[in-house]
């Protein structure tokens, strides 16, 4: 479903990924690990367009998003980014919007269904993430645990192929942080089609399908949980976590 080849980028002079091989399967959920600043972040969002590479291909369902270095078409481009939906680790959600409307407004605008239509689908999926009494809420009347949710349901909305998480729970309270992942952990057990970047140890032991650790802008380690977790390397790492 995505086939990324020798990705690289980089932020003045500094080199942030080096030759980034990644392939996700449809149905997989993949968890990608690593200490700060290892580029776990910079990957997805490259992934997404959300950052440019300097180098390499991205394709999805077999479409290049870019190839060799060369990016398609605008027209292309969005339709591609279409496959991907994206919660970011800060929520994003639009603070004068209800919870609704967070829901409804890009299904609207992007891939133009009726209010009536876009209301009903964000209904199910409030209810879907344990927030159907909500909807009426503005963000600021809500938690973190909660706005996070709503984040997902939101990214939901637009019927993405492939759910991208960048550490969606880091700005989160244990009891907080539990919720949000129970929501995750139920996705995956729908076989949806997932990347996860986290530092929630056991969700990516007993959760993910494959692990990546990197570190330096590399992938390191790469493979079944309970392979990578075993690996000298990554031992390391998690037992300073």
């Amino acid at each position: 479903m995505l086939h990324a080849v020798h990705m690289v980028k980089g932020f003045d002079g500094l080199s942030v990924l080096r030759d980034i091989n990644l392939d996700v399967s449809k149905g997989e959920t993949v968890a990608i690990i690593g200490r700060s600043g290892s580029g776990k972040s910079t990957l997805l969002r490259c992934l997404n367009n959300l950052e440019k590479i300097e180098g390499g291909s991205i394709l999805i369902d077999g479409q290049p998003l870019v190839k060799d270095g060369v990016y398609a078409q605008e027209k292309e481009l969005r339709r591609l980014c279409l496959k991907m939906g994206y919660v970011f680790q800060n929520f994003n959600l639009f603070p004068h919007m209800s919870v609704l409307r967070n829901l409804t407004e890009a299904q609207c605008c992007v891939l133009r269904r009726d209010k009536a239509t876009a209301q009903q689908y964000a209904r199910k999926l409030l209810a879907k993430v344990g927030l159907a009494d909500r909807e009426a809420a503005y963000p600021y009347q809500l938690s973190g645990g909660q706005q996070q949710r709503v984040a997902i349901a939101r990214a939901l909305a637009l019927d993405p192929e492939i759910l991208c998480f960048d550490e969606p729970t880091s700005a989160l309270d244990p009891e907080l942080t539990k919720e949000v992942l129970t929501v995750i952990r139920g996705l995956a057990e729908e076989g949806r089609t997932m990347i996860v970047v986290t530092h929630e140890m056991a969700f990516a032991r007993d959760v993910a399908d494959r692990v990546i650790y990197m570190a330096d802008g590399v992938i390191v380690a790469e493979g079944a949980p309970q392979t990578v977790f075993e690996d000298p390397r990554v031992k390391a790492f998690t037992q300073t976590e």
